[in-house]
């Protein structure tokens, strides 16, 4: 599928999401652009020849560093952030096809998607885990930096 048309899709798709879970108009454009981005990220670690795994890992851990930023520069909560951006990496058609294989009783069917869609769900998790425990170890490093100047 065309680059193009996938990339609108996944600002749309954030769009729709960041509705749903009542973002701030003010804030609608910047959480279902980074919806585009995560998409972007994952379709270029795919183009390079990335695993699904390491692409969809790659595009989560930056899903949770915009989110964190985003909140930090608005005032806002992550979680308002996060969910939008991380939309388009779900991965909706395999669970889909594993529900379908299983209801047809194709089970090589639903053995192939289930093992994409527990790939997809432990990238996305591994992803947020990393990019949160990186983030919080810079916020505490900065945090006794600035209480060991303090007592200076």
């Amino acid at each position: 599928m065309n680059w193009a048309v996938q990339l609108i899709t996944a600002f749309i798709g954030s769009l729709g999401f960041a509705i749903l879970f009542h973002v701030r108009k003010e804030f609608l454009f910047v959480a279902s652009l980074g919806g585009l981005f995560s998409w972007g990220i994952y379709l270029a670690g795919i183009r390079f020849g990335f695993s699904i795994f390491l692409s969809c890992f790659l595009a989560s851990a930056f899903s949770s560093f915009y989110a964190e930023m985003l909140a930090r520069i608005k005032k806002a909560p992550a979680i308002m952030f996060f969910i939008p951006v991380v939309i388009p990496l779900v991965p909706g058609s395999n669970l889909y096809y594993t529900m379908l294989g299983i209801g047809i009783k194709d089970m090589a069917m639903a053995r192939h998607n289930a093992i994409l869609t527990l790939e997809y769900a432990l990238a996305i998790a591994l992803g947020l885990s990393a990019m949160w425990a990186v983030l919080t170890i810079i916020r505490n490093v900065r945090g006794k930096q600035s209480d060991n100047n303090e007592a200076l």
